[in-house]
């Protein structure tokens, strides 16, 4: 992956979530303390600022560096933990780029979330979508089966109770609603296959 790809990959990225901002602090609203879309933007709008110095770098430190900016900039849990999954990601990137090792990384990497929130899939959590996503990926699916995954995961978090985070205060006043970090994740990953499709 050449800087200029790396940069238009992380520049789309942040724009997604950008424009995402007020939908995501809807679904944080509704079940959780109604900062998630503000702080996340906050978070990458930082990283487009300082999109030429992050992306003048080899795309493992790329990535670290992206993640401490979100760790940062982003207040709440969605900034140690989307932090923790950039820099992961960054830490295990592999020296050749295959899928397969994208996919170890990738799993890497949500094992460091995992350890980050002492969280698991089924607690209606980002996980949700990045487990379900790194299968996909490790199975060999094409850009549109990782998708379609991300989105069909964000949407069975709704019928969830959360039983992590804010939401999981809420017992069952949570079903019915989606996880908000879910849907951020969903969106970053459609992001991801877009630009790379």
């Amino acid at each position: 992956m050449t800087g200029p790809d790396l940069k238009a990959l992380i520049e789309a990225v942040s724009n997604v979530v950008i424009a995402h901002a007020d939908e995501l602090t809807d679904l944080d609203q509704a079940i959780g303390d109604g900062d998630h879309g503000v702080n996340m933007k906050r978070g990458f709008e930082a990283v487009v600022s300082d999109l030429d110095q992050i992306t003048a770098k080899p795309v493992g430190e790329a990535l670290k560096a992206a993640g401490m900016q979100l760790v940062m900039k982003v207040g709440g849990a969605s900034g140690p933990l989307y932090g923790t999954l950039f820099m992961g990601l960054g830490k295990a990137w592999p020296e050749t780029l295959d899928q397969t090792s994208l996919a170890t990384a990738f799993g890497e990497a949500i094992d460091a979330v995992k350890a980050r929130g002492k969280s698991e899939a089924g607690q209606k959590t980002m996980l949700d979508v990045l487990i379900p996503v790194q299968v996909a990926l490790a199975a060999g699916g094409d850009l549109d089966t990782i998708c379609d995954t991300a989105e069909t995961a964000a949407a069975a978090t709704i019928p969830m109770q959360a039983t992590k985070g804010r939401a999981s205060f809420l017992g069952e006043r949570s079903v019915g609603h989606m996880d908000p970090g879910a849907r951020s994740s969903q969106l970053i990953i459609n992001a991801v296959c877009e630009a790379l499709s």
